[in-house]
């Protein structure tokens, strides 16, 4: 390939990559607003004890198969081509879209939601373990910084970005949730199929690792199950952390996790080379990453609560549109990624990535010292600076980052390092949902039963009545204020308000005793969030400087492209 040929392809790999990241990461965050249009489109409500189940399986069960598939597929990519790979993630990313759209409604409709966005996520993995690799396999070293943090920009930015289409389209029609995908999927297919090829070493005889891959799958599946259950209530408890189900899907999950580990020591082709985490900066990078994902990952729930439940409600916002409102003042976070993402990759391409890699992490860690002072009800010009600098934080940790694991690995193997980073991002995220909801659930039930059944009763709701609102699960609260529902016109009995006096009715179902009802336990509960995601960002700080530098190895890979190109 010619000069002039790998340049045109490069900008060809760079546009056609971000376009499947970013289609990958709005339709992951895209479902979290239009949930409650969702619902009502397909006949069910929601905050039904019998389909919270559903619920969170449709908010995470892409997340957890794109955990789970990211570093086979990876492997995969490595043995009979990337851009194959690829091509074919994004054919399935579009057909599952494409039977989304067709959603029955009734009875059938929770299953045909949940595993379609089941199929869906093995088209999203297979889109997310090979992308990365294919962008460096095009790009040379002194590039890769900046073409990355084009990539992990809209990786990232995406997730912000389907918050707002979600409340758009969610207004429209339901099904659009699921259209919108169709002519991004069809667009990037036919596009990858016309313009990308493998262009990186291959592992021609390579030979599947089955074992290596069943117990990773079984394990990390049976750890992400535990924690979507454990956040679930489980009778009379708040959560099911301590039911026995729980603890076998834990601790089968660390077993067969374990198994994994000895077999990899053992066979000849392993599905991924431990050895490689015996280069300082990949197994530095690839701790860092995890870290900063699940730091950040709870951050855009406990956004969402924060300004749906509490503040937009406080300002003159119904509780039906807070899902809208929501994605439109969390935008400042995204632009400070967008601005920063690809200056730092320019900045880790000239000067080494692992400066900026921990300076955003410190950056971050800053603002969340910064959203912990504030108060429940906030001036919001000081919460949109927060979010932007938070944007700038990651924006110029993720192409340093990312460049930092990808420079360091050789590059026969690039796929499953790809795979790694992408399981450490997507896994990171899925246990930051358990970490921080756990929290946020064991600070809400320490002070908002008793306030709420005080409240109640001092508006005319009979005591027996007000007990058994209140003696609901914390997560009915949490979940309705995170799918814009007032929880008072959901958990108390219409017949019991029908019953009240108007004007006492209309204070219980009005726009702020909800809000002043959950601010005080929501900001206990918040602080001790954010103080975690602190610690971690600085534990990703520290790793991604002692990571050291990948120049030696980009000098040493320079040569070689420079030599093949004469």
């Amino acid at each position: 390939m010619t000069s002039t040929q790998n340049g045109t392809h490069k900008w060809m790999v760079l546009s056609n990559t971000t376009l499947g990241v970013l289609a990958s990461t709005v339709n992951s965050s895209i479902i979290l607003i239009s949930l409650p249009a969702i619902f009502r489109g397909i006949g069910l409500h929601p905050l039904d004890p019998g389909n919270t189940n559903t619920l969170l399986w449709t908010i995470m069960g892409y997340m957890v198969v794109t955990s789970v598939l990211v570093v086979t597929f990876g492997r995969l990519a490595d043995m009979y081509g990337r851009a194959r790979i690829y091509n074919i993630g994004f054919i399935i990313f579009t057909i599952a879209a494409l039977l989304l759209s067709f959603m029955p409604t009734g009875p059938s409709a929770a299953g045909y939601l949940v595993w379609m966005r089941i199929l869906q996520g093995v088209g999203g993995a297979m889109i997310t373990a090979t992308s990365t690799a294919i962008l460096v396999d095009a790009f040379p070293p002194h590039q890769r910084g900046f073409a990355l943090g084009i990539n992990t920009m809209a990786a990232i930015a995406g997730q912000f970005i389907g918050l707002i289409l979600g409340g758009l389209l969610a207004d429209i029609n339901w099904r659009w949730i699921f259209w919108i995908n169709v002519p991004i999927g069809l667009i990037g297919t036919l596009w990858g199929l016309a313009m990308l090829r493998d262009r990186g070493v291959r592992q021609v005889h390579g030979k599947l690792d089955w074992w290596g891959n069943i117990t990773f799958a079984v394990g990390l599946i049976l750890i992400l199950v535990g924690v979507n259950d454990g956040i679930q209530p489980d009778g009379t408890s708040l959560m099911a952390w301590g039911s026995p189900k729980v603890l076998m899907e834990l601790g089968f999950g660390i077993i067969f996790l374990v198994a994994f580990l000895a077999i990899e020591k053992r066979v000849k082709l392993p599905m991924f080379d431990l050895k490689l985490f015996r280069i300082r900066p990949f197994a530095a990078g690839v701790s860092a990453s995890m870290l900063s994902s699940i730091g950040r990952g709870g951050l855009q729930f406990m956004l969402i609560v924060w300004l749906q439940g509490i503040w937009l409600p406080l300002h003159g916002y119904t509780f039906e549109s807070t899902p809208l409102w929501a994605g439109i003042f969390m935008l400042p976070l995204t632009l400070g990624i967008l601005i920063a993402g690809p200056v730092a990759g320019i900045l880790a391409d000239r000067f080494g990535a692992r400066l900026f890699a921990a300076i955003g992490m410190v950056v971050g860690a800053l603002t969340f010292l910064g959203l912990m002072l504030l108060e429940a009800n906030f001036p919001y010009p000081i919460f949109a600076l927060l979010l932007f600098l938070n944007g700038v934080g990651t924006g110029l940790f993720s192409a340093p980052n990312s460049t930092q694991i990808m420079n360091a690995v050789p590059a026969a193997e690039r796929g499953q390092a790809s795979g790694v980073r992408a399981t450490t991002l997507n896994a990171g995220q899925v246990l930051s949902i358990g970490i921080f909801f756990t929290l946020m659930i064991l600070g809400l039930a320490m002070s908002l039963p008793g306030t709420m059944e005080a409240r109640l009763v001092a508006e005319g709701l009979p005591q027996d009545v007000a007990a058994q609102v209140a003696s609901a699960p914390p997560v009915a609260s949490l979940f309705a204020a995170f799918l814009g529902y007032n929880p008072m016109g959901e958990l108390i009995p219409a017949t019991a308000l029908a019953a009240l006096p108007p004007d006492h009715a209309a204070v219980i179902t009005g726009q702020t005793f909800f809000p002043d009802l959950l601010s005080g336990p929501f900001m206990v509960g918040i602080k001790i969030a954010f103080s975690i995601s602190m610690l971690l960002y600085l534990l990703s700080a520290l790793a991604s400087w002692l990571g050291g530098s990948t120049r030696q190895q980009e000098a040493v890979e320079e040569a070689a492209m420079r030599a093949a190109a004469e």
